[in-house]
This record gives structure tokens, C-alpha cells and sequence, in this order.
């Protein structure tokens, strides 16, 4: 699974009530923050200021997206129950179309995703998008499968030193010794968050590169491995997200994923074996 996969309607409960509420909230701190997380193992929402009430009527329906969410990928993608890990959900309230951010953080330029604190070892980056605006479609670019990019860019982007100087372990060791969040990352973890901002910074690759133009209407769903599809969000406002990591053993196809197609470039292991 290297596409996306389209549902016209999202094939999981999600009242109106709870749309109709999220896309009615104005956020005082948007300059700040362009997403508002919820971390499911605390049942916690981040980036979003309101009254208690509100907070919670909020919390309240992310928790409901996000189990919704998990109930379906279980049974739909049921090889992969119990060998993923339940990541971040997330409402993303701001309009893409025209928004100035720093050339990394622009969603509008080609990507995969990899995630600065929260490594995967390999696993693989599953999300599953609802676009929950009344009218709006969300427009995205998708690029070439991921072994086609890879073979045509990783070794430009340095793949081959990245195998070479191994994880992080054995520095990142000392400043966790003292309290500091520096998570484990290797190899693989490494080239990845290169990868993620050498192909924003990559002008040719932008805009001579094959890409297809897709429109989620309103309340869309999707699911895609955002890892191994290049993407790039040109226009929509309120939409809702969960991400899943799908470990490297728990795989259908581990041969597709963005960590064998490396591997087999470079001739390197990049992350431990999974158990």
C-alpha cells in the first residue's frame, strides 16, 4: 500500500454536532500554533486555548475521532492489530492556501514525513485524513512512488553517509544522562528528517517531478503511508488526523517500505532488526 487509499465518506461515526463545533472555534494563538494535537495515552489536547468547557467539549471529540479511527483501521487493516503503535491525532483549523512558513515547514512543497521526536526505527508512518470543511475540498499534489524517488535522489541526499555513521546512540546517550530529550534515532530516523527538507529545498524536483493532482471534498477520508508517498497539501482548512506506526516486523510487505528500499540502495542495515 505506496497510495492513497479514498473513501467519499468517512466509513466510521463523526457527528455533525462535533464537526459543526471544531470548525466554529476561533483560535487566539494560531500564529503559534498550526495544529491542535491530542495525545490519546493522556487523553490531552495541545495547542488550543479556550475555556475550560470548551477544552473539554474539544477533548471530548478528538478522544471520540480517535477512537473511531482505531476501531475502523483495526478491522479494515486487521494483518496490522497489535503491531502498531497509536500516535498523535490531530485538527488542523488553519486554511494551507497561502500560508508563509519557513521553506521546512511548508506544507504546500513536496514531502514524506518523518518526525524529529518520535523516531520509528523503520515502522511506517500511517494516517488517516477527514476533511471535515462544510464545502471546501482539500487539494493535494501526491508525487512518484517512493523506490522511484529514492533511487533518482537518496544518494544525492546523502544516503550513503547517513548508513555510514550508524544511530545516535552513542552520543545522544550523554545528554539523556542529564535529563535532556534527545530520542534515539537511527540510521534510517536519520536520513529521513534530511530527506523530509532536502526535497522541500530541492527547486527541480518541486516543480519537474511527476505529480497528480487529488480533491477531497467534504468529509472525505483517506488513508495513506505518508512515509513512502511524496505530498503536498495546496489548499483546505479543517481537517482531522490520526497516525498510526506500524512496526517494521508487523509489515504485509515489508519489501515496499521506505526503510528496505534505502537499505538495498546503500547496502546497509539502518535500524536494528525488529523482533
Amino acid at each position: 500500500m505506496n497510495r492513497v487509499l479514498y473513501f467519499p465518506h468517512p466509513p466510521f461515526e463523526f457527528p455533525d454536532a462535533d464537526r459543526e463545533f471544531l470548525i466554529s472555534q476561533k483560535r487566539a494563538d494560531s500564529a503559534v500554533h498550526k495544529n491542535v494535537s491530542y495525545r490519546p495515552a493522556e487523553n490531552k489536547v495541545r495547542g488550543f486555548e479556550g475555556s475550560p468547557e470548551v477544552l473539554e467539549r474539544l477533548t471530548g471529540i478528538m478522544r471520540n475521532y480517535s477512537q473511531q479511527v482505531v476501531s475502523f483501521v483495526r478491522h479494515f487493516l486487521a494483518p496490522y492489530d497489535g503491531g502498531y503503535k497509536l500516535d498523535f491525532a490531530s485538527f488542523r483549523p488553519l486554511e494551507e492556501e497561502g500560508r508563509a512558513l519557513p521553506i521546512h515547514k511548508r506544507n504546500d512543497l513536496l514531502h514524506v514525513d518523518a518526525f524529529p521526536t518520535r523516531p520509528t526505527h523503520g515502522g511506517r508512518i500511517l494516517r488517516v485524513f477527514t476533511n471535515i470543511h462544510p464545502i471546501k475540498p482539500r487539494v493535494w499534489n501526491v508525487g512518484e512512488n517512493f523506490p522511484v524517488l529514492a533511487e533518482h535522489l537518496a544518494q544525492d541526499a546523502g544516503l550513503n553517509r547517513f548508513a555510514a555513521a550508524g544511530d545516535t546512540t552513542r552520543w545522544a546517550a550523554i545528554p539523556r544522562a542529564f535529563g535532556a530529550p534527545i530520542p534515539h534515532r537511527s540510521a534510517y530516523d536519520r536520513f529521513m528528517l534530511h530527506f523530509h527538507d532536502f526535497l522541500k529545498e530541492n527547486a527541480t524536483f518541486q516543480t519537474d517531478s511527476p505529480k497528480i493532482r487529488m480533491e477531497f471534498p467534504s468529509m472525505a477520508t483517506w488513508l495513506v503511508f505518508t512515509d513512502g508517498v511524496p505530498h503536498a497539501v495546496l489548499g483546505g482548512q479543517h481537517a482531522l488526523e490520526q497516525t498510526f506506526i506500524i512496526s517494521r516486523g508487523a509489515l504485509v510487505k515489508p519489501e515496499a517500505a521506505p526503510i528496505s528500499v534505502l537499505e538495498k540502495l546503500c547496502g546497509r542495515a539502518l535500524a536494528a532488526n525488529p523482533h
